[in-house]
């Protein structure tokens, strides 16, 4: 019972400085949504307790504490360490990343479409007069499509799912969302899906 114990206050520990050290960022965010508070006085935040049941939060240098009910509760310690990773293009993901990537790639530059270019020689002239016309539209317009895809995908999961923007996690799921579009959003949510089904398995 007293070596359980011990392990329990060294994972709480462990948990504590893990957050207070790199994920400050979520604090802000846990103290705003469900404390009501504004960020000036969220941002001082400080996680000073968990248990199986709470989390419990100093700001403004300990003169203001605030506490988080979970629900639901924790069964053990464990459930507090599930872990954000990248899941890279396999399968038709990669096909899919292959072609896009490519397309990106040949229609970055107008100047291989023109006449008796790369294109028009290898291609033939109708394909490449008809890649010169809509170059920069295709190209434009796949960038602004990838970039709003970009925006949404860090606003509705990386910051929701606590993923610090200062990690390489964060810039990797940035970049092949830019590529990708919404084969990386279903990927991610492939994740989170099966990292709830591990979390719901260890409970019974």
């Amino acid at each position: 019972m007293a070596d359980q114990q011990a392990k329990d206050e060294a994972a709480k520990n462990r948990i504590i400085s893990h957050m207070n050290a790199d994920h400050h960022d979520s604090i802000v965010r846990y103290l705003e949504h469900f404390c009501k508070i504004p960020f000036w006085t969220a941002d001082s935040g400080k996680m000073t307790d968990i248990d199986l049941r709470s989390m419990t939060f100093a700001c403004s240098g300990g003169r203001k504490t605030y506490s988080i009910t979970l629900n639901p509760p924790m069964t053990s310690y464990r459930d507090a360490r599930e872990r954000a990773e990248f899941v890279p293009p396999t399968g038709w993901y990669a096909v899919e990343f292959a072609i896009i990537s490519a397309t990106f790639l040949a229609y970055s530059q107008r100047w291989w479409f023109a006449r008796d270019a790369i294109v028009h020689q290898i291609l033939g002239s109708g394909f490449a007069a008809f890649s010169w016309a809509i170059q920069p539209y295709l190209f434009l317009g796949m960038v602004g499509i990838h970039s709003a895809e970009m925006a949404y995908f860090v606003h509705y999961r990386l910051q929701k799912h606590s993923v610090n923007p200062r990690s390489f996690l964060f810039w990797q799921w940035m970049c092949t969302t830019f590529i990708e579009g919404m084969f990386a959003f279903r990927r991610f949510d492939g994740l989170v899906a099966r990292k709830r089904e591990e979390k719901e398995k260890q409970k019974h």
